[in-house]
């Protein structure tokens, strides 16, 4: 089959379409045939690489896929060759107590495609059937792709860790990525009043078109807790998605007194400074959560599915063009979810 491998760390250029061995399922796995892709801000940190992190070369970048099921490992009774399904990138093994617990995404044994097992740049890969769900019928299989890992990861943090309800408001810092463009259409879906800073008037577009109630636009004014402090009354904002990394400083100032921090990435780097005067005078939670649940996965798919959620696409790129799709994605101008075009 047709593949994106990387054998080094680097830039772009470590990526290279070539031909490997067409996977085959093993007992309680399926193959399936990809026909869609979606990239993540994972995939870069995968590229460059980060101490620690452990690659067996060749390796198949990519988290989000969607396709068909062509083939059935033993003991696979719940999917039939033809099923069009989605991938949950979340790989749990089942059975420790965190999975019997219905909190796969803390198994002691966590994972996750296209970091700890080789992911869905390719034309087919295999996997453990339970991580897969059906797509409906003439839902397409770009959108699925593109909602999987944002959608998911996005709810568990504002519903689930961040227990965001209705008369609440929310601050987004970013305003055109995956999760981001997410998190603005559940905090609205969840009855919350939604800021959002932002780069450009283009991506405020973007979040204003979502529903995002309040826009700021950081290129014109750098202290946007300020802002956010006045436009709330002087008062700051219940919740703050902060998934850059950095900007925790300035979160904590736009929080209200008792605010809840929510992360899930860093996508502005992993080392940050935090002034602990603000966590403790202002009664500040820091929360942060990683992936979803397999229950929260299916309950946000079938939003998605009936047209509650959707995904924001941005650019597509045939499978062997993934080098300009990352270069993309690095430069930061994406408005919503880069797919890969695979079949």
């Amino acid at each position: 089959m047709q593949a994106i491998v990387l054998n080094a760390h680097g830039g772009p250029e470590v990526l290279e379409y070539t031909e490997v061995p067409t996977p085959q399922p093993g007992p309680g796995e399926a193959l399936v045939r990809l026909k869609a892709a979606a990239l993540n801000g994972l995939d870069l940190w995968v590229r460059r690489g980060w101490p620690g992190i452990q690659l067996s070369y060749p390796h198949v970048p990519g988290a989000d896929g969607a396709g068909e099921v062509v083939a059935l490992g033993p003991n696979v009774t719940d999917w039939e060759i033809g099923d069009r399904v989605v991938i949950n990138a979340n790989l749990s093994c089942g059975e420790c107590e965190y999975c019997q617990a219905g909190q796969d995404n803390r198994c002691k044994k966590w994972g996750i495609l296209g970091e700890t097992r080789s992911g869905t740049y390719a034309e087919y890969i295999a996997l453990p059937a339970r991580n897969l769900y059906p797509i409906p019928p003439h839902f397409e299989e770009r959108l699925a792709a593109a909602a999987a890992l944002a959608f998911q990861t996005a709810w568990h943090s504002l519903i689930t860790r961040g227990g965001l309800h209705a008369g609440e408001s929310v601050l987004v810092v970013g305003a055109s990525g995956g999760v981001n463009t997410a998190s603005i259409q559940i905090a609205r879906l969840a009855g919350a009043t939604v800021f959002v800073v932002g780069s450009s008037p283009e991506k405020l577009a973007l979040a204003e078109s979502l529903g995002a109630h309040h826009l700021i636009d950081r290129s014109q004014d750098e202290n946007w807790p300020k802002a956010v402090y006045l436009l709330t009354g002087k008062r700051g904002v219940d919740v703050v998605v902060d998934n850059v990394g950095p900007t925790l400083p300035q979160s904590f100032r736009a929080a209200a007194k008792g605010g809840r921090i929510l992360t899930v990435g860093n996508t502005g780097g992993y080392k940050v400074e935090i002034d602990n005067r603000f966590i403790f005078a202002k009664h500040l939670s820091l929360i942060g959560s990683t992936m979803s649940t397999m229950a929260e996965f299916k309950t946000v798919m079938d939003l998605i599915y009936i047209g509650w959620l959707k995904p924001v696409l941005d650019q597509t790129f045939p499978l062997a063009e993934a080098r300009a799709a990352q270069q993309r994605m690095e430069s930061g101008q994406q408005l919503g979810k880069i797919t890969l075009q695979i079949r």
